[in-house]
């Protein structure tokens, strides 16, 4: 069963991904923001990172650069809801630092679905 991250400052955006991935048959895992984020795929590493990039303590732009820099193979989907600027140059910044796929937020399920089983498989 693959193992699967969910990081977002959010609680109640976590608790949705959870509940719709655990319904596919995923583990899920959560962390609110980057550090904790950083802290548990080291202690175990997982197949898949969902990542939100506005957070507080540690955004998903710089949680990327540190998974990426110590674990060039993890797998990411960044989301956004925006910001000051709104989320597409987020998204775009997450995409060249190796976010394999990007979601503005309200994610449509079907599509972040269909983005895990792709990166999983």
């Amino acid at each position: 069963m693959a193992r699967i991250l969910i990081v977002d400052d959010e609680a109640q955006i976590r608790m949705l991904l959870r509940q719709l991935l655990e319904k596919d048959g995923y583990e899920i895992d959560e962390a609110a923001d980057g550090l904790i984020a950083i802290r548990k795929f080291k202690e175990n590493p997982f197949d898949l990172v969902i990542l939100d990039l506005i957070m507080p303590e540690k955004e998903g732009v710089e949680t990327i650069i540190d998974l990426k820099k110590e674990f060039k193979d993890a797998k990411i989907i960044a989301i956004s809801g925006g910001g000051r600027v709104g989320p597409e140059n987020y998204l775009k910044s997450a995409e060249r630092l190796g976010a394999a796929r990007t979601f503005t937020k309200p994610i449509e399920n079907e599509k972040l679905i269909k983005a895990v089983k792709e990166l999983l498989n």
